[in-house]
């Protein structure tokens, strides 16, 4: 699916961010699930989060690592209802509105892949800057 064709789409459903509006409060969201709806609501509240002013980081372990894999599993690309968008285009929205996308340390060693089978944006959490964020965090959602 062409992202430039559910901008709109994102935008009607108010999920229009700007890297500008993230001056509030810090928010680090976990998504370990490998369901595409689990997924899509994590971002869906993210992206809202940020859009009321959170400054936000998502964490990606387990199955939701899968997100950040440039050759990403069908259910992480697979348009999703009522937007018709899937998991990965709402990261990509979080990506182009500054939101910092990780993976776990433990991800790609334990997948056997490495570094550049992620898609461009996307790093690999350091654990001791990573649990400093969550220590300091005013939220952190886990899905």
């Amino acid at each position: 699916m062409n992202v430039f064709k559910i901008l709109p789409v994102l935008a009607t459903l108010g999920l229009g961010v700007s890297p500008a509006m993230a001056a509030g409060p810090s928010l680090v969201t976990v998504i370990t699930a490998s369901e595409a709806q689990v997924q899509m609501m994590s971002l869906v509240l993210t992206l809202q989060a940020a859009k009321q002013g959170a400054s936000a980081h998502i964490l990606l372990c387990g199955p939701g690592g899968d997100l950040a894999l440039d050759e990403a599993p069908a259910s992480a690309t697979a348009p999703q209802k009522p937007t018709g968008a899937s998991p990965r285009d709402l990261m990509a929205k979080a990506m182009q509105a500054g939101v910092k996308i990780d993976v776990c340390a433990i991800y790609l060693p334990n997948k056997d892949l490495p570094a550049e089978a992620l898609i461009e944006g996307v790093g690999v959490a350091k654990p001791d800057a990573m649990a400093a964020e969550l220590m300091a965090a005013d939220r952190v959602l886990s899905f």
